[in-house]
């Protein structure tokens, strides 16, 4: 805002260097109470950094002295050299240094003007004859903030008053027997204190710090660059706001500015000639030729044109996002650039099934490939009318996915990111709620032919820029092999559906809401008093001040100041006090009961009977599934009453079978042949419990003597160490001491060395590319990898381990999803896979089908 209202080529940047400074000398206790800086914090130093540099501001650091001391002595060079200068800053500390030519700067608060200090705003603020006192003011009150101690009981209007009255801190003393009472008693006592405090309150103005004006210059952004981060980032209006060659866009206006001569920064008078302006196309800027196809002679020509082509684009609109009850409202198509069609589907159910079935062999042409975003929806809404869509496939949004799969993926995002186009239909017609949570149905024919035709025409654009991109990344064969067939086949798991036994689920919510009530006894039982069980806030009070678990002066605080009572939180504390259990365990069976056992039998739909989850293809960066409405994949099973849930789902009807497969610890499995360890490789070949055998090995006893707490030390180090845990994650896992987990993972590597080797290995490779791959050549980006925070530094490197390995198990039990739909559609089988859950799946199989269903599952599984 500054750079756009006031420029000014002289400007720079000045940031705190790291390590102590002089005042830190000075003073061991200077900023000691100031928390650490946060990691959410730290991590974006380094790119902010990064992008003043590309800005062209000149950047200044200084070693043991603060930004503060830095900008003092810079305003004080130029006051000299005739310059005027501004300090940008809220910092009340930098009334001291204005001067008739320096000047404070305040940012704009809430919609408020630019506040400018000159010499009459300090004097008026701080009740003084000069800037000078501010100093007097800072030492005799302190700053908190600073840690500087200043004079007990003094604060900042007493301070002015005494600086009003005695000029100086001098003064005072020179004063001091003028002064009665407590005032005076603590000013003598703590008089060394306070002239300390002035001291380190005053900035610096004699920094060893060379004034050259070429050097404060602002020089021509990196327009390339900063394209790149602000994509990166998604900073979407700055980077909107890009422009010129550099950046690979057509040139946009310069900001010129007029500004008093001399002057190191911008005045805040400074008049704006031109703006600006935003260099995004948009359906008005383009040209383009959207048709409305709404008579059956319009129709057959269309059908006509798809038929003669290699590929082309479409686009369903409906009237809501449930596949399962959406209605076509309109179909749109493309095959050549600006170029669309618009089909309108009337609401009548008959004629609206005779419109779509006309496009049949067209969907069902095999020679031609089919291109869309988000395709799956699209497959599934067709399918309710009867349409297969064959051929190959192209879903823009899976391409980006697996380009980049920390990234949005939705079309709106793809435009403004490859082909510098902003869909201004979209808000207009739908809000902000997101495409097909309106009702396309009472649009405005015209306005649903521009929305659904330019939907169409975009992603056909996209479709060649995200090709060229995957097979230059080494993924085409992923996308063509294993991501888009998989589209069909969760689209078909989706619509088979899972049946429930909802008077089951309502027999276990009875016995559910029983250990509530009970438990919620015990814990008011165990506190000695009435209170609110599921109130954070009275819970915490409990725990920290009446019974003080694990100690008061330790209990962590959220940022409304309310104790914390946090899940992980309480972990820590279940040995402290036998009410924590409880309280754990009736937290588990409230989420228990309103996840899943009372919202389940809600989700089963009317029509079918059956729950119809919605399986994400481009969600998670590992390559995993995930699922929504209702989330399947997160049903807890190593308690009984997570089995119990599970027991819920059931075969559709009495000729039906429910089978479930899964691996067995799979990504140890993964590990062992991508380290090559002969040792997990020999047990797992011996068909050894791996747990026990990695125990057996650990603690140097025959795997016959491993005990039970044994065997669940090494399954803990085994799931574990591969991916990164430190000694004292695992000793807080494992409630043993640091020194016992130390020696547990050297243990561990002692015996599985070439474990330790690769995940060495994947952490070297990951900072030489910046990316890991699983064994079918998935990448997942670590731009943290090299960074200078530890904590930054220490995630990344952890998902160099984990995303090699749990990316692998994504790919294996995709690939087994698409072998055995392919063998159940080629043998016209009864049965459906209907469930994914991580590394199991789960089918309603057809009885008399059941031996050669679990002959096909096993043998691609």
């Amino acid at each position: 805002r500054l750079l756009k209202d006031a420029e000014s080529q002289n400007v720079a940047v000045v940031f705190d260097a790291k390590g102590p400074t002089f005042r830190h000398e000075m003073y061991e206790q200077y900023k000691a109470n100031r928390p650490p800086m946060p990691g959410e914090l730290a991590q974006q130093v380094g790119p902010i950094h990064q992008l003043v540099g590309l800005l062209g501001l000149p950047l200044i650091q200084v070693q043991g002295v603060e930004a503060d001391d830095v900008i003092g002595t810079l305003a004080k060079i130029a006051d000299n050299k005739g310059f005027t200068t501004f300090m940008m800053t809220p910092d009340k500390d930098y009334a001291q240094l204005v001067s008739d030519h320096v000047f404070m700067y305040k940012p704009k608060k809430m919609g408020a003007d630019v506040e400018v200090w000159g010499i009459p705003e300090v004097k008026e603020s701080f009740h003084v004859e000069h800037p000078g006192q501010v100093i007097d003011i800072l030492g005799l009150m302190g700053d908190s903030a600073d840690n500087i101690p200043g004079c007990p009981g003094i604060g900042p209007k007493t301070a002015m008053s005494l600086i009003e009255a005695y000029g100086s801190i001098d003064g005072i003393y020179q004063n001091i027997d003028s002064l009665k009472g407590k005032q005076k008693e603590r000013l003598i006592e703590n008089e060394e204190q306070v002239r300390l405090s002035r001291v380190l309150a005053e900035i610096k103005l004699d920094v060893p710090i060379e004034f050259k004006q070429e050097d404060l210059q602002r020089s021509k952004p990196n327009l390339t660059e900063l394209k790149e981060i602000y994509t990166e980032l998604e900073f979407r209006t700055l980077l909107s706001r890009l422009g010129g060659e550099g950046a690979g866009e057509k040139p946009v206006q310069q900001t010129q500015l007029t500004f008093e001569q001399g002057t190191l920064f911008g005045s805040d008078s400074a008049e704006q000639v031109v703006k600006q302006s935003s260099n995004y196309e948009t359906i008005d800027s383009t040209e383009h030729q959207y048709y409305l196809m709404d008579t059956p002679e319009l129709r057959a020509d269309l059908r006509a044109d798809l038929s003669i082509q290699d590929a082309f684009c479409f686009d369903t609109e409906t009237t809501g996002l449930d596949t399962m009850e959406a209605e076509l409202v309109g179909m749109s198509f493309s095959f050549a650039d600006h170029e669309a069609y618009y089909v309108p589907i009337p609401a009548d159910q008959k004629k609206a099934l005779e419109i779509v079935q006309e496009f049949q062999t067209v969907f069902g042409d095999e020679r031609v490939e089919k291109i869309g975003q988000n395709m799956k929806y699209d497959l599934s809404v067709l399918s309710n009318y009867g349409i297969q869509v064959k051929g190959k496939l192209f879903d823009t949004m899976i391409a980006h996915y697996l380009i980049q799969p920390e990234l949005r993926h939705n079309l709106d995002y793809l435009c403004e990111l490859y082909l510098n186009y902003q869909k201004v239909l979209t808000e207009e017609l739908i809000g902000k709620k997101g495409k097909n949570q309106l009702s396309m149905r009472h649009v405005e024919i015209k306005k649903a032919k521009e929305y659904a035709c330019e939907d169409a025409d975009l992603t056909r654009q996209l479709k060649p820029l995200l090709e060229k991109e995957l097979q230059e990344n080494g993924e085409m064969e992923l996308f063509e092999k294993l991501e888009m067939p998989l589209v069909k086949v969760l689209m078909d798991v989706e619509r088979a559906g899972a049946k429930i036994d909802v008077y089951a689920l309502d027999d276990f919510a009875k016995e559910l809401r029983k250990q509530i009530v009970g438990l919620e006894k015990e814990v008011i039982e165990l506190a000695g008093e009435e209170f609110n069980v599921s109130s954070p806030k009275q819970l915490g009070i409990i725990l920290f001040e009446k019974l003080n678990v694990g100690g008061n002066s330790k209990a962590k605080k959220t940022k409304s100041k309310q104790y914390s009572t946090a899940e992980a939180v309480l972990e820590k504390l279940q040995s402290k006090h036998p009410i924590i259990g409880k309280v754990l365990k009736y937290r588990g069976l409230k989420k228990l009961l309103s996840t899943y056992v009372e919202a389940l039998p809600k989700l089963v739909n009317p029509k079918t009977g059956k729950i119809h989850t919605s399986y994400n293809q481009s969600v998670t960066a590992t390559g995993r599934l995930s699922s929504t409405n209702p989330n399947l994949q997160n049903i807890p099973i190593r308690d009984e009453n997570g089995k119990a849930i599970r027991k819920a789902f059931v075969p559709s009807d009495s000729e039906h079978l429910f089978l479930s497969a899964d691996y067995g610890q799979i990504e140890l499995r993964i590990m062992a042949v991508m380290s090559g360890d002969e040792g997990m490789i020999d047990a797992f070949k011996r068909g050894e419990d791996i747990h026990a055998s990695t125990a057996s090995k650990i603690f140097q006893v025959p795997i016959s003597e491993v005990t039970n707490d044994m065997r669940r030390k090494a399954k803990t180090a085994n799931f574990g160490i591969i991916y990164g845990i430190s000694a004292f994650g695992l000793a807080d896992r494992l409630n043993i001491s640091r020194s016992e987990a130390r020696d547990l993972i050297d243990g561990y590597f002692a015996n599985f060395g070439k474990v330790k080797q690769f995940m060495e290995q994947s952490i070297s490779d990951a900072k030489d590319k910046g990316y890991v791959t699983t064994l079918m050549g998935r990448k997942r980006y670590l731009k943290d990898i090299n960074s200078e925070n530890a904590i930054v530094r220490g995630m990344a490197e952890r998902n160099a381990i984990n995303a090699p390995i749990q990316g692998s198990a994504a790919d294996i039990i995709k690939k087994a999803m698409v072998a055995i739909h392919e063998q159940f559609e080629r043998r016209k089988l009864k049965s459906k896979m209907i469930l994914q859950v991580h590394d199991e799946l789960n089918f309603d199989v057809y009885k008399p089908e059941l031996e050669e269903v679990r002959e096909i599952v096993k043998t691609e599984m």
